[in-house]
């Protein structure tokens, strides 16, 4: 509220400029506590698991785009994570907790103004005329009175408590912010591998199927045989003991498969009973993703930003525990209108005001301050380590998925192999037992071998799609620190 005098005499106005010089120094004095840099960590020059055809360089515009998944160019699968956004109840929850902690920075920042607050009342009052020194000279016993006041309530912040609550509370929205683009690359890439992990087990269910098509005709060759009389009783029972366990096998992976389509369906926000992917076989490779030079990896990476950003929320409330030292100093004021005539209230020989301050220092806590000076350095101590612990991780993370593409990239030349050479021996078994040479048993160690080859195969191409989706994950996918709001 403003009131205005007709008149103010010069004690008003040097009154009046001492108090806005009080609340500008307020606004405008010393912080105590360590000023923020940001803690050093070790960054390698470069990953020792590099490939050599793999230039140093930003991951591809795909994956700067933020829907790193379309490198897999799989339409089903962007049509899945697209739905993440919209319907995952993990994001919408820590989309919450970001809100939330963006609203403690307002509540923070408020501390850096005045609190106003008005409290008109109207009242009639009856004096006694037996109080102690009433005037009997009075016209009246009765009167109204109507009261308009204002009062005014303001921390000066000498020492930085407040602007460093304030910081304090930012750095931590920051770091939620960071969490929720953390919570979000792990849903997408959780999605991603569970996904291509049900494509890979309909790559087993494929070959297992037409695997047990092809022993039903060996089954049916061999009774036949048995039949005429050319082979044993034994070898039909080989025959139809490799038939059926292949058969198991294969029911064994709609299994797994059910687990998968049923996790997808939770990250997606969809009830299991009522969501259904159609089996489609896995036959992609992984693509080429440069992981660029390591000291990037410190800005692309969320959990790396979350860190640093409670770092220096720690630092801040170092700050905020250094000033309970200090006095707190505070301003109030109280202005308004008051009359025992309603037509007369805002006028100005109705106006009152009055200005004080207060200063309280603690004495004596028996160590409180102390020991909240010493916690608040080592919860600073305690970010540090996690920082760098994050910092260290996250190069494992990024070695261990490229060692395991190169790895399996070598490990997938020589299974080829394993099952060219294991297809080979199952055509020269068949055909030594076809003609009398050898009996069934060979035919079925041949089969059963490359059924294991085949199916090795099958889990190494899903192991390297898999280890690719967590090179993007370890890489930060398409996220990028400058994300962070400033709130």
């Amino acid at each position: 509220m403003t009131v205005r005098f007709k008149r103010a005499s010069a004690s008003h106005r040097r009154t009046g400029l001492a108090a806005a010089a009080l609340v500008l120094l307020g606004a405008t004095g010393c912080t105590v506590g360590p000023k923020y840099t940001r803690p050093t960590a070790e960054v390698p020059a470069d990953f020792k698991e590099t490939p050599a055809n793999f230039k140093q360089a930003q991951p591809s515009d795909a994956l700067t785009k933020g829907k790193w998944w379309q490198v897999y160019q799989d339409s089903q699968l962007d049509s899945l994570e697209e739905q993440i956004n919209v319907s995952n109840q993990s994001l919408k929850s820590a989309a919450a907790q970001f809100e939330e902690s963006r609203a403690a920075v307002r509540i923070s920042r408020s501390a850096l103004f005045p609190t106003v607050g008005v409290s008109p009342s109207v009242g009639r009052d009856e004096q006694s005329v037996n109080k102690p020194l009433f005037n009997k000279t009075l016209e009246a016993r009765s009167y109204n009175d109507f009261l308009l006041p204002a009062d005014v309530s303001y921390e000066l912040d000498l020492w930085g408590r407040v602007r460093n609550t304030v910081t304090a509370s930012r750095s931590e929205a920051q770091a939620s912010a960071a969490d929720l683009a953390g919570v979000n690359l792990s849903l997408h890439a959780e999605l991603a591998l569970d996904y291509f992990q049900m494509r890979g087990l309909d790559a087993q269910e494929k070959l297992l199927l037409s695997t047990v098509d092809s022993y039903q005709k060996a089954v049916d060759l061999t009774n036949s045989r048995f039949q005429a009389g050319i082979t044993s009783a034994v070898d039909l029972a080989q025959a139809q003991t490799i038939l059926e366990t292949t058969r198991a096998q294969a029911v064994d992976v709609e299994v797994q498969r059910s687990s998968y389509e049923h996790a997808i369906a939770v990250l997606v926000g969809q009830p299991a009973s009522t969501f259904h992917i159609d089996p489609l076989p896995l036959d992609l490779l992984p693509p080429a993703l440069p992981p660029g030079v390591p000291s990037t990896l410190l800005e692309r990476r969320p959990d790396i930003a979350a860190a640093e950003r409670r770092v220096q929320e720690a630092n801040a409330n170092i700050g905020v525990a250094r000033a309970a030292y200090y006095p707190l100093v505070t301003l109030g004021g109280t202005g308004g209108f008051e009359s025992a005539v309603f037509t007369t209230l805002l006028q100005g020989p109705s106006g009152f005001w009055s200005l004080a301050g207060q200063a309280a220092e603690t004495v004596f806590d028996a160590g409180k301050r102390r020991g909240t000076n010493e916690q608040a350095r080592a919860a600073y101590d305690k970010s540090v380590d996690d920082y760098r612990q994050t910092i260290l991780v996250s190069f494992q993370e990024v070695e261990d998925n490229l060692a395991a593409l190169r790895i399996l990239e070598d490990e997938a030349a020589k299974e080829d192999a394993a099952v060219a050479a294991a297809r080979h021996s199952v055509d020269l078994s068949i055909t030594r037992y076809k003609g009398g040479v050898t009996n069934y048993l060979e035919v079925t160690t041949a089969e059963t071998s490359a059924l294991n080859d085949e199916v090795t195969a099958v889990t190494i191409r899903t192991r390297r799609i898999a280890a690719s989706v967590l090179l993007i994950k370890a890489i930060g996918g398409g996220w990028d620190k400058s994300q962070i709001p400033a709130v």
